[in-house]
């Protein structure tokens, strides 16, 4: 598992390098300035619908990205010039590349991929030129970048999961840091705003394993696999089971922050959690450097420390019914040493039996039976991938009626900015709107004067290198920096072809204006998310998704613990729905004025929701004692919490009038009345019994918030 230790941004920008280089040397030396914009611009489209994958899978979608890019450059080439048949296409193209975004990642950047190449074969249409010159150079750029990506996979095969997992441990320990300021006595009043941080953080984490998860994915399905590959996957199921443990929830933090707040005990358990979120750091930074990670001897004596404070507490205060609660909380807590002692026993090429064993859910959308589904579901305004498409579609049309109506020479740059600017929602439009005409401004003076500063061929080629390597560099973190680039990049490009800048110049900046403004009036005016905002509805999916994860457990409490992929299925779509409903609440905090009846309502349910699950998360860190003190806890103990569990699991599900629920949830807390352990019974059953009674009590408000939420929803709708 040999690898470069340099940052992952390094290599994931060395293939847009490469291949920008070569480009200019070959325009450089053949002296073919004329085609040079549009094999720029092939290489940027390759770099823009890039897919991490096997050299196998690699392959395949180099072969339908080069499909897709011919047919729709032709496309254009050959209607360009008649203003029906193309204005016909266009819209055709943004509204079927659209829907196509429906069905899975990669059919949505192959697609956004493609219809950026019919704009850029516009842009780069010249009636001197044979028809066949700009597609064939916009697909020997992407190509070209294509074969330096995977000459960088060959090398480096599994770098990507190394730099992903390196990514995830990162986001694992400042979630965990956040955590840890839980068990501060003095902020014990302040720990409702914490808990919404915290599933902040829970949301990065998330979406930093998914990325883990997309990788691995890629490469275990193929039949021959990298040596080092089985250790990944067990640094990664590792991450997983840390992150299980430390969102679980035993106590009332509040409560136990007010109770030990006199005891040295609370500030112990603070300062592992502390301690095991720079052991994750740390890991982060020997996958990053290629190190081997060494468990830090600290956390075995912290570990230490706080088993026996945990006894001198207990004997100093005795036993109540919160004791349970607290030693299962310093259980877990010492669970994760055990899981991070586990990851410097890890041994490369050792696990290669686990890697068999070890499925993870599929990722791809590959039948017509799979593909067709996904697409029907989404014919609904309801569906915000619809929306978007008839949005763009719209825009398109006007785009295209004011350019051929105003006789714009250059005015398909409008387009090109409406279909970039415009986003599914309206705070991510407005945000790239301003980031997207700063920097277009700024490229737009800079990158008028240089071609005088640098008259040369040569110089202005090194030009177009640097400025589209940082725009490629930049177009996720940093927006505006990105346009400022690839603006400075098209005006020397166009020097470089012996157009006016000057000319361009203006066109460039006007245009980018007029596209802005059609892009702000689609997404204020056609169908505005704020009227189909999916709150409620993404609260009951996560509701459910919390069910099944309960159900998954409460199976695994009866039969005993598998790490299965069932198992994980489930607490990954708890989490990632989790995610969702906390980028909803995030959007809806931009637009006080819009959201700001709903945002309470929103919050609330945030709350609750990780309340759950984090509950839930206890329950899945639970098994392994459920499962260790199966002699103590006889089969008909276990069956009966399960069939409790599970009947709770059926309660979050249903989706039944307020009386229903009610009664079904009158009927349960009876049955956890009745259940609930005596004093001298075991200690797994009083913790099994506060956990199940724990989330049964979350479950009014939940209800309650999304009733609210209805009522507030519809207010919303009115807004003029």
């Amino acid at each position: 598992m040999r690898t470069i230790p340099v940052r992952a941004g390094y290599l994931a920008n060395l293939p847009m390098l490469l291949s920008m280089v070569l480009a200019a040397l070959w325009v450089w030396y053949t002296g073919n300035t004329a085609e040079s914009t549009a094999l720029f611009l092939g290489i940027i489209a390759g770099g823009l619908v890039d897919l991490d994958d096997g050299f196998t899978g690699r392959l395949r979608n180099l072969f339908f990205t080069l499909i897709h890019f011919s047919l729709a450059a032709t496309a254009v080439q050959w209607t360009f010039g008649h203003p029906l048949a193309f204005s016909l296409l266009m819209i055709w193209a943004a509204f079927t590349m659209t829907m196509m975004g429906a069905i899975d990642a990669r059919y949505r950047t192959i697609a956004f991929g493609t219809l950026l190449v019919m704009l850029y074969t516009v842009l780069t249409y010249s009636p001197m030129l044979p028809w066949y010159t700009n597609p064939l150079m916009l697909i020997c750029g992407t190509s070209l970048f294509s074969i330096c990506t995977l000459v960088l996979h060959l090398l480096f095969p599994n770098r990507p999961v190394q730099d992903n997992l390196s990514s995830a441990f990162a986001r694992l320990a400042d979630y965990m840091l956040v955590k840890a300021q839980f068990f501060d006595p003095d902020e014990a009043d302040l720990l409702a705003e914490k808990e919404l941080a915290l599933a902040m953080k829970n949301t990065a984490v998330i979406e930093g394993f998914n990325r883990c998860r997309a990788a691995l994915f890629y490469r275990l399905r193929r039949q021959h696999r990298q040596r080092g590959l089985g250790t990944l996957l067990q640094y990664y199921l590792t991450a997983q089971n840390i992150h299980e443990r430390i969102s679980s929830r035993h106590v009332d933090y509040t409560a136990l922050a007010h109770r030990l707040a006199h005891s040295d005990l609370i500030y112990r358990i603070q300062r592992l959690i502390v301690l095991q979120a720079q052991a994750c750091q740390q890991m982060s930074e020997c996958l990053h450097e290629d190190k081997h990670y060494v468990f830090n001897p600290m956390l075995r004596r912290a570990g230490e420390g706080i088993e026996q404070a945990a006894e001198r507490y207990c004997a100093e205060n005795g036993c109540d019914e919160d004791t349970p609660g607290l030693q299962q909380l310093i259980a877990n807590v010492l669970g994760i040493n055990e899981q991070l002692l586990w990851l410097e026993q890890v041994k490369t090429g050792a696990t290669a039996e686990a890697v068999s064993e070890t499925q993870i859910a599929g990722l791809d959308v590959d039948r017509i039976r799979d593909i067709l589904p996904a697409v029907r579901a989404h014919f609904t305004l309801q569906s915000n991938v619809l929306r978007h498409a008839v949005r763009l579609a719209i825009l398109t049309a006007v785009s295209c009626v004011v350019v051929e109506g105003c006789q714009l020479k250059m005015g398909y740059w409008i387009l090109l900015t409406g279909v970039i600017v415009c986003q599914p929602n309206y705070s991510a439009t407005t945000v790239r709107l301003k980031q997207r005409i700063v920097g277009t401004l700024l490229g737009v003076v800079v990158g008028s004067v240089l071609p005088y500063f640098v008259p040369t061929l040569a110089g202005r080629l090194v030009i177009v290198v640097v400025s589209t390597v940082l725009f490629f560099a930049f177009r996720v973190r940093r927006y505006s920096f990105s346009t400022f680039f690839i603006t400075v990049q098209v005006l020397v490009g166009f020097a470089i072809i012996g157009m006016d800048t000057q000319s361009a110049m203006l066109s460039r900046f006007v245009d980018t204006i007029l596209g802005s403004v059609l892009a702000w009036c689609a997404v204020s005016y056609l169908w505005p998310d704020w009227r189909y905002l999916t709150l409620g509805r993404i609260a009951r999916r996560a509701l459910c998704s919390d069910a099944a994860y309960l159900r998954q457990v409460a199976q695994q409490l009866q039969q005993g613990l598998r790490d299965d992929v069932d198992y994980r299925l489930a607490r990954r779509t708890a989490h990632e729905l989790a995610a969702t409903l906390s980028n909803t609440v995030a959007d809806m905090s931009m637009e006080p004025a819009r959201y700001g009846r709903r945002l309470p309502e929103g919050k609330t349910i945030l709350q609750l929701n990780y309340v759950l699950l984090s509950c839930i998360s206890a329950l899945g860190a639970l098994r392994a004692q459920v499962d260790r003190m199966r002699p103590q806890l006889t089969p008909q103990r276990i069956q009966h919490w399960s069939v409790i569990a599970s009947a709770l699991a059926e309660l979050m599900a249903q989706d039944a009038a307020e009386a229903v629920l009610q009664a079904e949830w009158s009927k349960l807390d009876t049955e956890l009345v009745q259940s609930r352990p005596q004093a001298d019974e075991d200690v797994v059953e009083k913790v099994l019994w506060r956990q199940l009674h724990r989330l049964h009590e979350q479950l009014p408000a939940y209800w309650q918030a999304l009733q609210a939420d209805a009522r507030a929803g519809t207010a919303v709708q009115e807004y003029p």
